[in-house]
Parts: C-alpha cells; structure tokens; sequence
C-alpha cells in the first residue's frame, strides 16, 4: 500500500512538472509574437496598424489554448499529491488524454494509467467515514 501511495505522489509531481512545461510554452509563444508584433510596428509602412493587432491575438490566442489544456493536469496533479478523492477519476482522464502527446506525454499517460488504476490505489482514495464522537467519560 505504501509503495502504491509514493507512485500516487510521483504521478501527481509529474503532471504538475508537465503542466508547468506546457504553461512556460505557452508564455515563450506569448512573448515571440508580442516580439514580432513589436518588430512590425516598428515598420515604417502602413500594414504595421494590422500587423500588432494580428500577431498580438494569434500570440494571446495560443497562450489562452495552451494554458486551458495545462490546468488541469496542474489540478489533477495537486490533487493527487494531497490524495484527494476527486483526483484519482481526473487523474486517469489526463492520464488518458496525455497519450495523445508524443512521446513524453505517452510515457506519462502510460503510467498514471497503469498507477490509478491498481486496485491498491483505489484504496488510497476512498473517502474515509469521519469517526463518530464519543460522548466522554467521567
């Protein structure tokens, strides 16, 4: 059971670390076309009026789709480490999700797969009943 919870935690770090590297993705994207927005405004030609708007939104665009698919495996992963109940079913539908992204992401998907869906891990994240208050003894 222990062994099941260090794989549990190392699953949740991995998919923050993941989600991290896609979040800094989208923030070098963001700054190369504000970059470039700022190169062609500096043109001294007049499409340098349609050429900030346009570079600035795909680049703004691109930032806002990568961070959407990045959050939640950062929630997923914050959620695993803490052993939150909700975690696990998140947790195997990134993990399932993160197949489709060659190769590191495979890798990943693979083995939060193979993680979440042991039956001792299942274990780790049944909601355990609150203890019911003895009334106390004089």
């Amino acid at each position: 059971m222990n062994n099941m919870a260090q794989h549990v935690k190392i699953l949740g770090i991995l998919h923050i670390c993941f989600s991290a590297l896609g979040m800094l993705a989208g923030v070098i994207i963001l700054v190369v076309f504000g970059s470039l927005a700022l190169v062609g405004a500096a043109n001294q030609t007049d499409d340098r009026f349609v050429a900030l708007p346009v570079l600035g939104g795909i680049g703004g665009l691109i930032f806002i789709f990568i961070l959407v698919l990045s959050l939640p495996g950062l929630i997923a992963g914050i959620g695993l480490i803490k052993l939150k109940s909700w975690a696990r079913i998140l947790g195997i539908v990134i993990s399932a999700l993160d197949l489709i992204s060659i190769p590191f992401g495979t890798a990943l998907g693979i083995y939060g797969l193979w993680v979440l869906l042991q039956n001792e891990t299942e274990v780790l994240f049944r909601v355990q009943p609150p203890m019911p208050m003895r009334p106390p003894t004089y």
